[in-house]
């Protein structure tokens, strides 16, 4: 029988926890991981916490347990891959609701004021016209840093002698709008598709799984964490969709986060991936 994680309700950061081996710095939750191979783990959407000050932004406490406010078990595989590969991690410290890490400073959705049906009256007025110093601040207060620390981890592994290799974590719901999800697993990508192509073959190897290729969402949104840290720096990448409710289990979180290290500790043998080459980006389809 299954024990479910339960709903989580709205993080103050005071309550915050670090990873196994890692400290919370700022924006960012830190595992430092042994850095034994290039790869580093990501999970922009981890945590439903808001920062002192912003109470929950004008929205009903119980939508802080959706996955408008975070990706629901992704943190947990995440630390749980991390441990398992010894390998270095970043996670997101605050919700997606405040500020949206895995979107560029000029995307119209960075703050967003209308998610899947709850208005955000908090947000109503933030962005670079109306309320810019607020817009201003969340960027520098809590998306910049995440990405600066991006950067860091990246310029570290590279100092160590590796060529990156990024994994960033997500979950999707089972259902959109009344409409049944058919994916276990979703893999997200750009052009290149060198850690994608290994992904494909690695879960069709484990058998039984339906995976999105590009689905449930698109992997080439231009600015996005991926396209910004990977994309640009020619290094090898993917980003990877669970179906929450695969994932609301401990059970379920440690049954893939076992599975992503079986498929992920050959990939990072391969001397294709752990190069760095450019491959550009087809972003430009992304919006009409």
């Amino acid at each position: 029988m299954l024990t479910e994680t339960p709903p989580s309700p709205i993080l103050k950061s005071a309550s915050l926890k670090p990873g196994r081996d890692g400290a919370v710095d700022g924006a960012v939750e830190v595992i430092e991981g042994a850095a034994r191979t290039g790869l580093l783990l990501l999970c922009d959407h981890a945590s439903n916490a808001l920062p002192e000050g912003y109470g929950t932004l004008g929205l009903a406490e119980e939508e802080f347990s959706r996955h408008i406010a975070y990706d629901i078990g992704a943190a947990e595989v995440t630390r749980r891959l991390a441990e398992m590969m010894e390998a270095p991690a970043l996670l997101g410290r605050y919700s997606r609701l405040l500020i949206d890490l895995n979107r560029g400073e000029d995307d119209p959705t960075l703050v967003m004021k209308l998610s899947d049906g709850a208005i955000v009256p908090a947000n109503r007025l933030v962005d670079p016209y109306r309320d810019a110093e607020e817009f201003q601040n969340r960027l520098t207060r809590f998306h910049q840093p995440y990405h600066r620390a991006v950067a860091g981890a990246l310029e570290h592994l590279s100092a160590r002698g590796h060529v990156p290799v990024i994994i960033s974590i997500h979950s999707f719901t089972p259902a959109w709008r009344g409409v049944q999800r058919p994916w276990h697993t979703g893999v997200l990508w750009d052009r290149d598709h060198r850690v994608p192509d290994a992904l494909f073959e690695g879960f069709a190897r484990e058998g039984g799984l339906t995976v999105g290729d590009n689905l449930p969402y698109i992997g080439y949104l231009k600015g996005d964490t991926l396209y910004r840290h990977g994309t640009v720096n020619g290094y090898a990448h993917a980003l990877i969709e669970i179906r929450q409710d695969l994932i609301a289990a401990r059970e379920g979180q440690a049954e893939w986060a076992a599975r992503l290290a079986r498929l992920l500790t050959p990939i990072l043998e391969r001397g294709d991936i752990a190069r760095v080459q450019h491959f550009g980006s087809r972003s430009h389809e992304a919006r009409g």
